[in-house]
């Protein structure tokens, strides 16, 4: 599909160069769920540390209609001036996954430990805790990994694990404002190792 898209952006499909054409086409199929190899092994070869607000589409169609890497760019830009101010940082936020099905994870400083399962051909994960589980999406990224879930699901696992008091925020209502214009759209953490 890249070589596709390559040579329809004038990028070709050379190796060992950067063109314009060949960034644009590794953003966009970053930024469509389950569009690269990404398996267990890979998910539990190290501890995912907090980069930056992750923001992806479930399909390729979707991602088309809601202007593709540029939207998914501005969704993850306003998302990061909120992250900023639940506190979340490379020290505070991470996830740790063991190859015998178990988790560790800290998010904004506050534990949250359990088990999980992993499709590697979906990406699907489910991650159940003692008082929370969640289900999203791991996908490989260019320098790492997101770690990615549907809107209201992402602001629960913020609001049950953030330090900060969030009832009836007007951070989480603009939180999820930002993602309310996108059908199909996934947000959370980009995470590095």
């Amino acid at each position: 599909m890249a070589g596709v898209l390559g040579g329809l952006l004038g990028g070709g499909t050379t190796t060992g160069s950067s063109s314009t054409g060949s960034s644009i086409i590794n953003g966009i199929l970053n930024n469509v769920i389950g569009s690269a190899t990404f398996s267990q092994a890979d998910l539990c070869a190290h501890t995912w540390k907090y980069s930056k607000p992750g923001c992806a589409f479930t399909s390729e169609n979707l991602l088309a209609k809601a202007g593709g890497e540029i939207a998914a760019n501005k969704i993850e830009e306003d998302l990061s001036k909120y992250y900023s101010k639940f506190g979340f940082s490379k020290s505070n936020t991470y996830f740790t996954f063991k190859t015998d099905g178990t988790f560790a994870a800290k998010i904004d400083g506050k534990s949250w430990n359990g088990t999980y399962t992993f499709d590697e051909k979906t990406h699907a994960i489910q991650l159940k805790g003692l008082l929370l589980s969640a289900s999203g999406f791991a996908t490989r990224t260019a320098n790492g990994i997101s770690l990615l879930f549907e809107q209201k699901k992402l602001l629960t696992l913020i609001k049950t694990l953030s330090k900060l008091n969030l009832t009836g925020s007007t951070t989480m209502s603009a939180v999820s404002s930002i993602v309310d214009n996108y059908d199909g759209v996934r947000v959370g953490f980009e995470m590095t190792k």
